[in-house]
C-alpha cells in the first residue's frame, strides 16, 4: 500500500489535476491520497493559501472580504468546470468558505489556523469528487474522522502519538482515501496547522500509521539534485540516497522536501520517492534507511544557506571560567533563541544562529545583556555569514575528503571561518561569507562530481 502526497503546484489547475488522476489510476496500491492546496499556476501567482491568509486578516480586521472570497472561489470554481462538476456538488464547499468569518475561534490564532487549512481541506474535498467522476471509490476523510490528533500550538502544532494508533484502522479501506494535508485537531477539536508546507508532514505521519510500504511525494522536479539548480546548470540527479543523508541537507536549503516530514517516515522506516507530476514515468529520488544501504559515490550532495549569523566572544582563560557557556545559554532562552552550532577555543567561542529568529532591537537587547553578563575582552556579531554542508554516506571510511574540499576553496581564495565534521562522519559543515557561499558550492561539486 502506497501513501501518495501531491504539492500545490501538482494540484494548481484542472490540467495539472488530469495528470494526478492518471497518476493514481496507474496504480491500484495508491490508497491514500494527501492533497495540498492550489499553488501557483504560473510565475506571478499567488497560492490559494496566501489569499487564505489575506481573507483571515481582512476579517480580523473587520475589513470587506467578498472580492478575496471571489478570488478564492474561482481557483477551485475553474478546477471543477475543468471536469463539469455540477454546481450542486460545489455548493457545500463554498459555503463552507463563505462560513469561515462566522465561526467561532477562541482566539485570532486559531481564525488563521482555520482559515489557511481551508485551501487543502477544500483541495481535498474537490479532489474527491473529481475521482468519483471518474468512477474510482475515492472517499474524503476528514482529519476529525481519521482521529488526525495534533498539539494546541494553532500554527506550529505537532502530532500526538495517539495519532498513529487512530490511523492505522484506515488500513483495511477498500476506497481511496483523499486526505487534506497540513492541518489536523486538536483535544478540543479546534483546527491546527503545522509549519508553512505541512503537507509533506502529513503524508508521512500517514504513511507511519498504515505501514505503509512506500510514501511517493509528488511535486514539481524530476529528482533531489546534488547541487541547486540555480547555481550549477543541470546538476547531477541522486537516484538513491539515505534518510540522514537528505536530513542534513535540508538544514542547508534542500527545499523540495519539508526536513521536519522526513521524521515519522524514519521512525516507522518507510522509504520515500520523490517523483515529478509532469513526468511520473521518471524514477525520481529513493529516500532509504541507511541499514543496508551502499554508497556509490564519496559525497551525495552540497547545499548552502545564506539565513545564518555569528556571534564571537574573546576572553583570555574562558576555558577555565566555570558556568561560562550555561550563563550564555541563559541568555539565549530569556530571548527564546536557539543557536546552530558553538565551536570553540581556549579563549574564543562563536555561536551560530539562524538569523530569522531575529529583529534587530532583539539581537541588541541580546548582545547588551551578554556584555553586562560575561564581560567578554571582545565580543563582535557578523550578520554576513553562510553554511555550505557536504554531505555523503560515502565520506564514511574515505581518507583524505576534506583535503578535496578546501583545496578548491583555497585555489579560487574562498575564506573559510568554520569547519564542523559531524559524529557521524558523512557531514562536513563549512562556514563563508554570503558572498562566497555559491562559489563554494561549484568548486566543490566540480571537484566531487566533474
Amino acid at each position: 500500500m502506497k501513501v501518495v502526497k501531491f504539492g500545490g503546484s501538482s494540484l494548481a489547475d484542472g490540467e495539472q489535476f488530469e495528470k494526478v488522476v492518471n497518476i493514481i489510476k496507474a496504480d491500484q496500491t495508491r490508497k491514500v491520497i494527501v492533497a495540498s492546496a492550489p499553488g501557483k499556476r504560473f510565475a506571478n501567482d499567488i497560492k490559494v493559501t496566501d489569499l487564505l491568509i489575506e481573507f483571515a486578516h481582512k476579517t480580523i480586521n473587520k475589513e470587506d472580504c467578498s472580492s478575496t472570497v471571489k478570488t478564492i472561489w474561482s481557483r477551485y470554481h475553474d478546477i471543477a468546470a475543468y471536469f463539469q462538476i455540477s454546481e450542486q456538488l460545489l455548493q457545500p464547499l463554498l459555503q463552507e468558505l463563505i462560513a469561515l468569518p462566522k465561526a467561532d475561534y477562541p482566539n485570532q490564532d486559531y481564525l488563521m489556523a482555520s482559515f489557511k487549512a481551508h485551501g487543502e481541506k477544500l483541495n481535498a474535498q474537490l479532489l474527491t469528487l473529481v475521482l468519483q467522476n471518474y468512477h474510482l471509490p475515492a472517499y474524503f476523510l476528514d482529519p476529525q474522522e481519521a482521529g488526525f490528533m495534533v498539539t494546541d500550538n494553532a500554527n506550529d502544532t505537532q502530532v500526538m502519538p495517539e495519532t498513529y494508533k487512530n490511523l492505522e484502522k484506515w488500513s483495511s479501506r477498500d476506497n481511496v482515501l483523499v486526505v487534506p494535508g497540513f492541518y489536523g485537531i486538536t483535544k478540543d477539536g479546534l483546527i491546527a496547522t503545522f509549519s508553512r508546507g505541512g503537507s509533506d508532514i502529513t503524508g508521512a505521519i500517514w504513511a507511519r500509521g498504515i505501514k505503509a510500504d512506500l510514501y511517493e511525494n509528488f511535486t514539481d522536479v524530476d529528482a533531489i539534485y546534488a547541487a541547486d539548480p540555480r547555481i550549477i546548470t543541470h546538476p547531477h540527479a541522486i537516484k538513491v540516497m539515505t534518510y540522514r543523508e537528505l536530513r542534513e541537507l535540508s538544514y542547508a536549503g534542500f527545499s523540495v522536501f519539508h526536513d521536519e516530514a522526513i521524521i515519522p517516515a524514519i521512525e516507522g522506516q518507510v522509504p520515500i520517492n520523490v517523483k515529478n507530476t509532469n513526468h511520473p514515468d521518471l524514477p525520481g529520488t529513493m529516500i532509504v534507511p541507511e541499514h543496508d544501504f551502499h554508497p556509490q559515490s564519496i559525497i551525495t550532495g552540497v547545499a548552502s544557506s545564506s539565513h545564518f549569523a555569528a556571534l564571537y566572544l574573546h576572553k583570555y582563560l574562558l576555558n577555565k571560567e566555570v558556568g561560562f557557556t550555561l550563563k550564555l545559554l541563559q541568555i539565549f532562552y530569556k530571548f527564546n533563541i536557539s543557536y546552530e552550532h558553538m565551536p570553540s577555543g581556549i579563549d574564543d567561542l562563536t555561536v551560530i544562529f539562524d538569523k530569522r529568529q531575529f529583529n534587530e532591537q532583539i539581537r541588541q537587547q541580546m548582545c547588551f545583556e551578554i556584555q553586562q553578563a560575561l564581560q567578554p575582552d571582545q565580543l563582535e556579531w557578523f550578520d554576513d555569514y553562510a553554511i555550505i554542508m557536504v554531505v555523503g554516506e560515502g565520506m564514511r571510511n574515505k581518507i583524505g575528503v576534506m583535503k578535496n574540499i578546501t583545496m578548491p576553496l583555497a585555489q579560487k581564495h574562498v575564506a573559510i571561518h568554520m569547519i564542523n565534521q559531524g559524529a557521524s562522519r558523512i557531514s562536513i559543515m563549512l562556514g563563508t561569507k554570503r558572498a562566497d557561499a555559491a562559489a563554494a558550492v561549484k568548486e566543490i561539486y566540480q571537484q566531487f562530481f566533474k
